[in-house]
């Protein structure tokens, strides 16, 4: 057994690390960004404020400090229609849009800010079959040993009480360990784009 645990509020300093810890295809990317909490603003904190149900942390079982976390919404359109609502704006407002900025020309930040201003979304023929999406991320002395199945068995369970019919996530092309966690676990590829591939698995 690990000692897994519904996130909560008191959790998000930790998400934002953890994601920032992780964020260059499963690495540390401390190095590559100006701003240490940017990854965390797309990537952790929306989902803690707006899907605070399927979100789960994992704790370190010697310190209790948090290693781990996955985290899931259950109606990915619904979800980023909130996000403009009422997550992205303020964001917008701290984070310049460097449209005006070349691709290849940007900082990493400013590829993150991006994003902000321009979320992308879902394709509605992944969201037919696979309604819900998810991220999964755990620091490196956390992993293995069925800490990251044990995750993602605690966060399918709740989809699937919630009547999901299929979650889907999206992994770097690059990090092939992950792509094969997620084989392991049943997932599917459902396409790829540039520098991606998108995975999905049917809940009911």
């Amino acid at each position: 057994m690990f000692p897994l645990r519904p996130a909560r509020e008191t959790d998000r300093a930790a998400l934002y690390r953890i994601c920032l810890e992780t964020g260059a295809s499963g690495q540390d990317a401390t190095h590559l960004y100006a701003d240490p909490l940017i990854l965390g603003h797309v990537y952790a904190g929306p989902y803690l404020t707006h899907a605070p149900d399927f979100a789960f942390v994992l704790e370190d079982q010697g310190s209790g400090e948090v290693t781990g976390y996955v985290l899931g919404v259950p109606d990915t359109a619904a979800f980023e229609a909130t996000l403009d609502r009422e997550w992205w704006p303020p964001l917008r407002e701290r984070y310049p849009d460097p449209a005006g900025i070349p691709r290849e020309d940007r900082t990493p930040d400013q590829r993150i800010a991006h994003l902000i201003h321009h979320p992308p979304r879902a394709p509605q023929a992944v969201l037919t079959g696979y309604p819900a999406h998810l991220h999964i991320d755990l620091l490196p002395d956390a992993q293995g040993g069925g800490r990251g199945r044990a995750l993602m068995t605690t966060l399918l369970d709740a989809l699937r009480e919630a009547g999901v019919a299929g979650v889907h996530l999206g992994v770097g092309e690059s990090n092939t360990r992950a792509q094969g966690f997620y084989r392991h676990l049943g997932f599917r590829e459902l396409g790829r784009a540039p520098g991606s591939v998108t995975f999905g698995l049917p809940l009911t």
